[in-house]
């Protein structure tokens, strides 16, 4: 738990020190159409060393790929099926995939398969969320143990299948473009459209910011649209500061925030612990000396002190309290604890999120 609240304070110590910065068009946003598609297969993992499922519908799911084959079996046989798993397969395929391109699967256990590795995957279809076939995967897995060796039920096959339908994508009809902003946001989707008009329009305005995530952008056709969009792209835009944001998960301890969070006066006591954020000057405290506004002073207890204090500036980040109760000894879920009072008290300038 210690290992969290370290890394976590230096992510924001460096999150600190960042200044605004101009990002490219790209980062920022992506073009309607262009998206990957989803593509789903159930197929058949065989050459297990023992460690196949005896799942019903794999003996079924094997018998019906016999008999494809030309492999009768004898009436009444009992199929043993120790070195064969079903498996789900799973894949994205890119936009503009072409027939013949490979992409990367994952295989994954559907029965109570041991293990897949060494198994080698046959062919399988994979479909699309309108039920046609989109690619045909088949290969060897290779399957990267973790945690001493005991999840061994989930393989990959890169370039594992090959794309034998193409999606058509709409990015050649019509006059226009339209760019769809990662997080929506009006002064970010403003400062895209006037970079637009600013960097490539001649007379007439191009780009108009239709809300907080769409800019339609009037765009040439023909042969001439790619180059386009690549120069689109490479606009360098000025990006909206982020929302103030403090995500908490309650299970794990780990607190995740961005450099726009801060804090106003206040003070908290929790446990041993003792905070205290205030502008003014502060005295007989933990050492009875004066507190400088906006230097962290921490004081670890002792035998005549039971908390530690800490004082800081009104309007101060909250990656110097984290240090701050790093170096007296908090634990994350003592943070979480001091972060959810500072924000029932309006000390908090950010939105909190328990997930």
């Amino acid at each position: 738990m210690k290992i969290i609240l370290k890394w976590l304070m230096i992510c924001l110590l460096v999150m600190t020190t960042l200044d605004a910065s101009a990002e490219r068009v790209k980062d920022l946003a992506s073009i309607l159409g262009v998206r990957e598609n989803q593509l789903l297969g159930y197929g058949l993992v065989v050459g297990l060393d023992g460690s196949g499922d005896q799942a019903p519908f794999t003996v079924n799911s094997t018998i019906s790929m016999l008999t494809e084959m030309g492999v009768t079996l004898p009436p009444g046989t009992a199929l043993q099926t120790k070195n064969v798993a079903a498996v789900t397969v799973t894949a994205s395929l890119p936009a503009f995939a072409r027939q013949g391109q490979t992409i990367d699967v994952t295989v994954s256990s559907f029965g109570n398969a041991k293990s897949l590795r060494g198994g080698t995957l046959l062919m399988t279809p994979l479909k699309g969320a309108d039920g046609q076939v989109y690619g045909m995967a088949q290969g060897n897995l290779v399957v990267a143990s973790s945690g001493g060796g005991t999840h061994l039920i989930v393989g990959r096959i890169p370039s594992g299948a090959t794309v034998e339908r193409t999606v058509p994508t709409a990015l050649g009809q019509g006059e226009f473009i339209y760019l769809e902003l990662n997080a929506g946001d009006f002064t970010t989707a403003a400062r895209v459209a006037d970079a637009v008009n600013r960097e490539l329009s001649t007379d007439t305005e191009i780009a108009t910011a239709l809300d907080a995530r769409s800019i339609q952008i009037k765009s040439p056709v023909g042969s001439t649209r790619v180059a386009f969009i690549s120069r689109v792209e490479n606009l360098q835009v000025d990006a909206a500061r982020a929302i103030a944001k403090v995500i908490i998960n309650s299970r794990t301890g780990s607190v995740v925030m961005n450099q726009t969070v801060l804090l106003d006066d206040c003070a908290v006591a929790h446990g041993n612990l003792s905070v205290v954020i205030n502008s003014e000057n502060v005295t007989g405290q933990a050492n009875n000396s004066p507190a400088k506004p906006g230097v962290v002073d921490v004081n670890k207890p002792s035998n005549e002190t039971k908390a530690s204090l800490m004082f800081l500036k009104r309007g101060v980040a909250l990656g110097e309290v984290v240090s701050a109760l790093n170096s007296m000894g908090a634990t994350p879920q003592d943070l979480l604890a001091i972060l959810q009072a500072m924000k029932s008290a309006g000390a908090l300038r950010a939105e909190l999120e328990i997930i």
